[in-house]
């Protein structure tokens, strides 16, 4: 059994003040490539990973693109999950 997937993380720290994204490309339980919005760009862990993030960084729309998730992808959410995050107790 093969399984191929991503992973999209968001870490919040203080609310919104301190956001960080964290897009990941795992192929059977292991990590082969990754954005980081604290980083800025894609990188590779494998010899397939670096050749993807070397084509993704080296393409302006896909690297603006990740790199701008924190406000689309992160924040919005954040503000859609924030009340059942801190009214449970």
């Amino acid at each position: 059994v093969l399984q191929e997937m991503t992973r999209k993380e968001c870490h919040f720290t203080n609310g919104t003040e301190k956001v960080r994204f964290v897009d990941r490309y795992i192929y059977n339980r292991q990590t082969w490539a990754m954005f980081d919005s604290d980083v800025g760009h894609f990188v590779g862990f494998t010899p397939y990973g670096e050749f993807n993030a070397k084509n993704w960084n080296s393409d302006p729309a896909q690297l603006e693109y990740a790199q701008t998730a924190v406000d689309w992808y992160c924040r919005h959410n954040y503000e859609e999950i924030n009340p059942f995050i801190t009214e449970r107790r």
